[in-house]
């Protein structure tokens, strides 16, 4: 061994104990107990509390002392240790589901819980839930009745439906169709709407799962009517159309109308149905919305019927609603499955008070959130942008800036159709991008943005007025760190 490798071997030497001497002077979990700072937080906490802070700390030391991140320990003595793990047992209390700001342009985000309820809907919930309610008992006749009662005539009054069922998603909605009307039969279905519906649920798994034999016809790009009907035969029970909000095929393509299918259908005795998706109550086409068909329009076409979210486009909580012929409604409700996957009573109250803003005296475009957002002029987008961004200016923030954005409907919906927006765009001090996100992102409130570039973003688009004195509130945290 030369003299530089044993100078190195002898300092790894050296190290080595230094680490090992760290490791044995870690206290042990009664002694740590028994300090005064920690003793006076047991009358803050519970024992459990400080004792699983105190043990995740101690883990947390030994991994860093071992990594050799760590070349000393804290003072176990001292109030900053016991703040610190005070801090953290804090953050433990705090509920994990929280409210977060926004700031992404992207309308119905689904990690960020898809569709905002308006003020009658989380009224609603309210009511229903600190209150007993008559979720399935007749008032008029003392007798029982059907929860699903509350919604089905707003449901027909509003699509033109014959009957209505709500369930607890869309994706139930699907599969409690198939179940009751074609189980061991087959469905037909078009390559071009075998659609993957999120989460990795796909549409032929849904088929399987119901019982039911799917039958492909067409190509990805092409299908005609002629291709559903050399497919029908005895054994034949649905034609399923699926509408591809999340994607686009383009070019050289063609489907056929749904009234020729529905023709189809009723020449052959099969039922006709389509999955939505994201279902519209009313015309969109004037905000930019021009490929998204409105449920009444679907049904006046002579589909039997159709299956749609309740927390997308329709602006409420989650739900899947079926609406359509009523002798397939009434085969739904008597299907073991529905139980299985009802709506439960708070989403039933939000999805009925939801529901009545589509009715006079109210307007939609300005009572229900998703709605709001997405008709709201561009002038009241750059009139927000502007604000906030002058007000983070006079805060002190000198590189802000506010440009021309796009944002987007989210939620499955409209992938290639954007909205004009604007939104602010800044770098501030000391800060990275990615730092300045997870500074942000730990607000009381947290504010979820962009990175374009090296700068973060906030769309102006999904931002409240409401939600602007928070945001300067959390950049003046975050500039005083």
């Amino acid at each position: 061994m030369n003299g530089l490798s044993a100078c190195l071997h002898w300092r790894e030497a050296i190290g080595s104990k230094h680490l090992d001497n760290l490791l044995r002077q870690l206290p042990q979990m009664q002694a740590l107990l028994e300090k005064a700072h920690i003793r006076a937080l047991l009358q803050t906490y519970t024992r459990p509390e400080v004792t699983r802070a105190l043990r995740s700390m101690l883990e947390a030391l030994r991994g860093s002392v071992r990594s050799g991140a760590r070349t000393s320990l804290p003072d176990f003595e001292s109030e900053t240790f016991a703040t610190s793990l005070a801090s953290s047992i804090e953050a433990r209390r705090r509920p994990s589901m929280r409210s977060v700001i926004n700031a992404t342009g992207i309308i119905i985000h689904t990690n960020l819980g898809r569709a905002r309820l308006a003020p009658e809907a989380i009224a609603a919930m309210q009511e229903v839930g600190a209150n007993y309610s008559n979720l399935e008992v007749d008032l008029n006749t003392g007798k029982r009745g059907s929860r699903y009662a509350h919604v089905e005539d707003l449901i027909c009054d509003l699509t033109g439906a014959e009957a209505a069922l709500v369930v607890n998603n869309c994706a139930a909605a699907v599969l409690l169709s198939l179940m009751a009307t074609a189980q061991g039969k087959k469905v037909i279905a078009s390559r071009g709407e075998l659609i993957e519906i999120g989460g990795a649920f796909r549409l032929p798994d849904v088929i399987e799962q119901s019982g039911a034999i799917l039958k492909e016809v067409g190509s990805t790009n092409k299908t005609r009517a002629s291709d559903y009907e050399r497919a029908i035969d005895s054994e034949t029970a649905v034609i399923l159309k699926s509408h591809t909000s999340n994607f686009r095929v383009v070019g050289f393509t063609s489907a056929p109308k749904r009234e020729d299918l529905a023709l189809l259908a009723r020449n052959t005795d099969t039922i006709l149905m389509e999955d939505l998706g994201s279902g519209v109550l009313i015309d969109l086409s004037a905000y930019g919305l021009r490929d998204e068909p409105v449920v009444s329009d679907i049904l006046r076409s002579g589909v039997d019927l159709v299956m749609f979210s309740g927390d997308k486009l329709l602006g409420g909580p989650q739900s899947g609603i079926i609406a359509g012929r009523a002798d397939l409604v009434g085969s739904l409700k008597a299907h073991p499955l529905c139980r299985a996957v009802r709506i439960d009573k708070l989403s039933l109250a939000a999805l009925e008070a939801t529901l009545r803003l589509y009715r006079e005296p109210h307007n939609p475009l300005q009572s229900v959130p998703v709605l709001r957002a997405i008709a709201q002029t561009v002038g009241e987008v750059r009139a927000r942008a502007d604000w906030l961004a002058d007000a983070l200016i006079a805060s002190g923030l000198e590189d802000v800036t506010v440009a021309k954005s796009a944002a987007y409907v989210g939620g499955g919906s409209l992938p290639q159709q954007d909205l004009e927006s604007y939104a602010v765009s800044l770098s501030a001090p000391s800060y990275t991008a990615d730092a300045l996100v997870a500074a942000l992102r730990s607000n009381e409130i947290p504010i979820i943005g962009l990175i374009r570039g090296d700068r973060f973003v906030m769309d102006a688009r999904t931002l409240n007025d409401e939600d602007l004195p928070i945001v300067m509130h959390a950049f003046r945290g975050v500039r005083a760190r």
